[in-house]
């Protein structure tokens, strides 16, 4: 008989069922306290029953965990000085979607050398978030594999769908089914027109195939989840961080019958690439929050223990401690400096 599948398949291996991994890295009543709290907490931010910013800061992408846990101690620490008006989540992101080709996050490649052990990267980055809540600190991430909440949502306290997901129907019926609220960003295009489809679309009931935790595929039906928003992260016809770009999206929002709820990511098309414009557009987005903007109730920052990045693929050896092999970022020092000083303009 002619074979007529699996033409380009090198190998399929089993992963371990989603189970399995809860059992073997649990989450703890404290953690899952936690999550539960800041799930809250944020939704009351986004939402309007809480006047502070939310503020998600962190790596672009986590490559390296024992670094990604001292930048989770100086964080939390942090954090804690400033949550009277700010309320800080942690970006501990490991999944990347790439344009063309290029490493895929912790997930696909814990070892960085192309051997993509998904069961060693599931099990990094579970045991990570576990680290992070344990020092008080909530956790943000991005879902790029419709797969990965199985194993890791139950410790996540706040997600993204990026870019150049968020017109993906896979990806808008998995976040009507998550628990946690999430963040649509606009298209690559900066339009936010495929955001608040996402939206409505995530807040509605959906059935999907997916997996359920012991492993099986199986048809997944879900209420459908009500803690949805929008994230301005610009795109190629430039910045969409300004009071006229956030006054858009609200109406937008409004017009479709949506909480006018806008998070400002200042990275990315925002800053241009360039990390150390981000605090420039953190500041334009706490004058604006200052200036009276309900709907600006949010940023996002990416921040390292050391500023720029360094060329990938090397040998992990060779690698800069602390510096991101993904998109530049700030440094600890001025991610620090912005944040303290997030803090005393909001004072006034």
């Amino acid at each position: 008989m002619q074979r007529t599948a699996d033409l380009h398949v090198a190998s399929n291996r089993v992963l371990p069922a989603p189970a399995e991994l809860l059992r073997e890295l649990p989450a703890s009543d404290a953690q899952s306290e936690l999550v539960a709290r800041a799930r809250r907490e944020i939704r009351e931010v986004l939402f309007g029953a809480d006047r502070r910013l939310l503020l998600i800061v962190g790596p672009c992408s986590i490559h390296d965990v024992d670094a990604g846990r001292e930048y989770a101690q100086r964080l939390a620490a942090l954090a804690r000085g400033v949550a009277g008006r700010i309320l800080v989540a942690m970006r501990v992101y490991f999944e990347k979607p790439r344009t063309t080709i290029g490493w895929k996050g912790l997930v696909m490649d814990p070892h960085l050398d192309g051997s993509a052990d998904i069961p060693a990267g599931l099990r990094l980055a579970r045991a990570l978030l576990r680290d992070v809540l344990d020092l008080g600190l909530p956790t943000a991430t991005e879902l790029l594999d419709p797969i990965t909440p199985q194993y890791l949502a139950d410790l996540v306290c706040w997600s993204a769908i990026g870019a150049r997901t968020t017109e993906s129907q896979t990806h808008r019926q998995m976040a009507s089914g998550l628990s946690m609220p999430i963040g649509f960003k606009n298209g690559t295009d900066g339009s936010v027109t495929a955001a608040i489809h996402a939206i409505q679309a995530a807040r509605q009931p959906q059935t999907f195939l997916g997996v359920s935790t012991d492993g099986r595929a199986s048809a997944v039906t879900t209420t459908g989840n009500p803690d949805c928003h929008v994230v301005l992260r610009g795109g190629r016809s430039g910045p969409n961080y300004g009071a006229e770009h956030v006054a858009a999206a609200a109406r937008a929002l409004a017009d479709a019958g949506l909480a006018p709820a806008v998070v400002v990511d200042c990275s990315h098309d925002n800053s241009g690439k360039q990390p150390e414009r981000q605090c420039d557009v953190l500041r334009d987005v706490v004058a604006q929050v200052a200036a009276g903007g309900r709907a600006l109730v949010g940023a996002m920052l990416e921040s390292n223990l050391e500023p720029g990045s360094q060329p990938f693929p090397a040998p992990p050896a060779s690698l800069r401690r602390g510096v991101s092999i993904t998109d530049a970022c700030l440094g600890w020092a001025d991610t620090e400096r912005a944040v303290r000083e997030t803090h005393a303009r909001l004072a006034r």
